[in-house]
């Protein structure tokens, strides 16, 4: 299998999701991906217990990507091996009444990680920047000054909120959040076979919805904002990764090695040294314990 170089997926510049593939890797077997994905599954795990210990840094995982794009699948799959406790997922659904009455940030800080835990958003804060561009009317609900009707929603308001997100981005990652950013970029085609698969078998029933059907009729408006959110927004600090999805187990494993890689550049994540003290009297303490056979 080819090795995955995370400066591959990651956004360095203007990209154009069109001309971006949304399946780079062929004829690897489904056994060779499972393997080479559990193997990194045990490294996170080891580096999260590290990083526990550690405890100055909290890592922030968001995944966007239309919906059937995998994420739900993906968090599964690339955490299954952490300690329950050390990594949290957050799903964020349609504001309720009570974040309305706050800044559309406001209910991201709310549970950013603590230090030496992984939270994964499940859908992020992105999504003020895309489903609202698509459906300009939800932005009517946040109450906002001098907004009155949709036709007060300027270019020049989207350009704020993206800048207003590069300051929030920027903010936690200056206090010790470390922050990946992932999109999964799926075709056209493979929404369509993994929607009628949702269809075609009974299993899968419950998670069709029609609104799927209604998205999916405004597939060429999210692709435009999705790239002007990921053009906008990708930063040395908060990195945009452009992670091909039409292979879910592939998609896996990149989004898995390139956190990995990742965390390799963060050197002083280490377990902290054993008090001095505790450290003379080691052997004292381990007889101790020994003589209460």
């Amino acid at each position: 299998m080819k090795s995955i170089n995370p400066d591959d997926f990651k956004v360095i510049g203007k990209i154009d999701l069109s001309s971006i593939p949304t399946n780079l890797f062929n004829g690897n077997s489904d056994d060779e991906k499972e393997d080479k994905l559990d193997k990194v599954q045990l490294k996170l795990s080891e580096i999260q217990d590290v990083m526990y210990a550690h405890n100055r840094y909290g890592v922030l995982i968001c995944l966007q990507g239309m919906d059937t794009s995998g994420k739900d699948s993906l968090i599964r799959e690339v955490f299954k091996e952490f300690n329950s406790r050390g990594v949290v997922v957050h799903s964020f659904k349609t504001p309720n009444s009570s974040e309305l009455e706050h800044d559309y940030l406001w209910r991201h800080y709310l549970v950013l990680p603590e230090k030496g835990k992984f939270t994964v958003f499940n859908r992020s804060h992105y999504e003020n920047v895309l489903v609202t561009r698509v459906h300009l009317e939800y932005i009517m609900n946040e109450n906002l000054p001098g907004i009155e009707t949709v036709t007060d929603i300027t270019p020049q308001f989207w350009e704020n909120r993206m800048q207003q997100i590069n300051n929030f981005e920027k903010h936690i990652t200056q206090n010790g959040t470390i922050m990946l950013k992932f999109y999964l970029h799926m075709s056209k085609e493979e929404q369509r076979q993994r929607l009628l698969r949702r269809l075609e078998e009974q299993k899968h029933n419950w998670k069709f919805s029609t609104g799927d059907l209604k998205e999916r009729d405004r597939w060429d408006d999210y692709m435009h904002y999705y790239e002007e959110a990921i053009n906008n927004t990708s930063s040395e600090y908060a990195p945009w990764y452009v992670i091909p999805a039409d292979d879910k187990e592939m998609a896996r494993y990149i989004v898995a090695k390139i956190i990995w890689e990742e965390m390799q550049k963060h050197t002083d994540i280490k377990e902290p040294e054993m008090d001095g003290k505790i450290r003379e009297n080691i052997e004292m303490y381990k007889q101790m314990l020994k003589k209460e056979d």
